[in-house]
């Protein structure tokens, strides 16, 4: 499947941007060529979380293990185009899984852990996919057992399971002599692009709705040429991955410059304060990723650090928030290590901020180099790729002058062709080839050159919890339904570790009284993720609205904002 226009891979492929490579090409070139290097690692603690005991492959490991997996999807009729939702938390069989699927022309659909059946069954319903693949032990919960009922009529494939089940084992399935034949004959006989779809992510997008992001591999090897030059990665390195490999923080970031480094890849899951600083040490990591609210308090408890071990350490990537100067150049001063500040989405819109680019750490903690606009020149490769501009939120015209707040718009070969299935969204953020971001940012001009992009904030309602994108639009029309509330709204509220949480404002019916507990228990009957649980709630008399009668949510927040501030 191909959703790029003739015109537009002609253009990148003229250019040298993009070409035919996929994820199943250079991982086969890199186990060719370092059949005995370490490729995959296990977090530590796996069995705390999920079902075997650590595991670490070399390339050579790995590629026998890629081969089986591919024959048994195969062999249980997978095949080019089909999609596949997975849904598996940081541990080899991820990766591993991601490449089988690849070498057979599947779509994969990586969905975080914390979805439930609800979000699960809403994404079924939009991509019809062959087949769920997830595992019956993760923290104690049978993700089949409760999430299988939302792919009736799909495969199941199960994987770190001591469960029996009706379940297609991945595991323990061994193909035979004549199954790896034929397997071997479909793969030879087909024609891999480099412009075919490789995954459908999931996202709330500008548009207020989760919607479905397909990204080609020339796609995702577009993102990993700014990470490579972001990190400077180098051939043979140690990556650590902290976080979920289903969107562009850990498939772009990590999966596509994994195997063009020819890296050993260490998985981590979940967040564990101990063991990551613990994996930082023993793997000899190069390169990670951490949010700034962990940089932070890393650096103010230097005690911390004292005994772990960080001199192969260069570089750390951060960002959804504004770095703190003093942070920046703290981590530089006090450990020698580069904080690197990246600012992207799902969508591909890909700003990066390093040292090569932005020496000054206290500018590189909020500013971007403005790539694609203006008579620039930078170290990133990426920026020669990309088209920006700024233009008023109201009129469209395009901002020239510093200090005016306008919306970012990007084209280049990172950007997404368009939403799953959504013709009317694609309409709304497309303008001649640029993607509306939804991001408002302002050109900047520290030295009297307005060579930076400094973000302002969002253009739309869109909760970032940690990283994950809540749609407010989506919470209201649940809580709608609830039969004690003639008005509700969720919104974002400002959070200094999370960057923000979920609070909900209500208007009760008469009579009638709703506390946080109710709203939330609510929620779980209709399966929706822990992660967009409401954690605050504020009764109103009424929800502000505009003359045409949206929500006013910058209102609750500051309303929830004050409110904090004076408990």
């Amino acid at each position: 499947m191909q959703t790029t226009p003739k015109d537009i891979i002609d253009k990148y492929t003229s250019r040298g941007w993009w070409d035919d490579k996929t994820l199943d090409s250079v991982f086969t070139e890199a186990a060719t060529e370092q059949p005995d290097r370490l490729a995959l690692a296990d977090p530590p603690n796996r069995g705390d979380f999920v079902h075997g005991s650590p595991k670490r492959l070399t390339y050579q490991e790995l590629s026998r293990r890629v081969t089986s997996v591919c024959a048994a999807f195969y062999a249980h009729g997978i095949r080019e185009d089909d999609i596949v939702v997975v849904q598996i938390p940081n541990i080899v069989e991820l990766p591993l899984i991601f490449i089988a699927l690849a070498r057979l022309g599947a779509i994969v659909s990586p969905v975080p852990v914390q979805y439930g059946r609800h979000e699960l069954s809403r994404i079924n319903e939009s991509l019809g996919a062959s087949a769920f693949v997830s595992t019956h032990n993760f923290n104690k919960a049978d993700l089949i057992s409760e999430h299988g009922p939302a792919f009736d009529g799909c495969k199941i494939f199960c994987i770190a399971s001591d469960t029996a089940s009706t379940a297609i084992d991945l595991d323990k399935e061994v193909a035979d002599d004549r199954m790896l034949a034929a397997c071997d004959e479909y793969i030879a006989q087909r024609q891999p692009s480099g412009n075919d779809i490789f995954t459908i992510c999931w996202t709330s997008g500008t548009t207020g709705t989760p919607k479905g992001v397909p990204r080609s591999f020339n796609h995702w090897f577009s993102i990993a040429v700014a990470v490579h030059d972001l990190a400077d990665m180098q051939e043979g390195d140690a990556f650590l991955n902290p976080f979920p490999m289903v969107n562009m923080g850990g498939i772009g970031g990590f999966l596509f410059t994994w195997l063009e480094c020819r890296a050993t890849l260490v998985l981590h899951h979940p967040m564990d304060l101990p063991v990551f600083l613990g994996q930082l040490a023993s793997e000899r990591i190069s390169y990670t990723i951490a949010p700034p609210a962990l940089l932070t308090m890393l650096l103010k408890n230097e005690a911390i650090l004292k005994d772990v071990n960080l001199s192969h350490l260069r570089a750390i990537g951060s960002g959804s928030a504004p770095l703190p100067a003093w942070m920046v150049e703290g981590w530089e001063k006090n450990h020698g290590i580069a904080i690197l500040n990246n600012f992207g989405s799902n969508e591909g819109m890909c700003l990066a901020s390093g040292p090569s680019d932005v020496p000054d750490p206290a500018e590189r903690g909020e500013m971007f180099p403005r790539f694609g606009a203006g008579d620039y020149s930078w170290s990133n490769r990426s920026a020669a790729m990309a088209e920006t501009k700024l233009i008023d939120t109201e009129s469209g015209e395009e901002i020239t002058e510093p200090g005016v707040p306008g919306e970012l718009l990007y084209r280049g070969p990172t950007i997404f062709d368009g939403y799953w299935n959504s013709p009317e969204a694609n309409q709304e953020v497309f303008t001649d080839g640029y993607f509306h971001t939804g991001d408002l940012f302002e050109i900047a001009a520290p030295s009297g050159e307005p060579c930076y992009y400094k973000f302002v904030g969002r253009c739309k309602d869109i909760i970032s919890r940690g990283g994950m994108k809540i749609s407010p639009a989506e919470l209201d029309n649940l809580l709608a339904g609830h039969p004690q509330l003639a008005d509700v709204a969720v919104v974002g509220v400002p959070d200094e570790i999370l960057g923000e949480r979920v609070g909900v404002a209500v208007v009760v019916k008469e009579g009638e009284s709703v506390s946080l507990d109710d709203v939330t228990r609510f929620l779980k009957d209709h399966d929706i993720a822990v992660f967009k649980l409401p954690e605050s709630i504020s009764q109103v008399d009424d929800l502000p609205r505009n003359p045409l009668g949206k929500v006013l949510r910058h209102e609750l927040s500051y309303l929830f904002e004050k409110n904090n501030s004076s408990e």
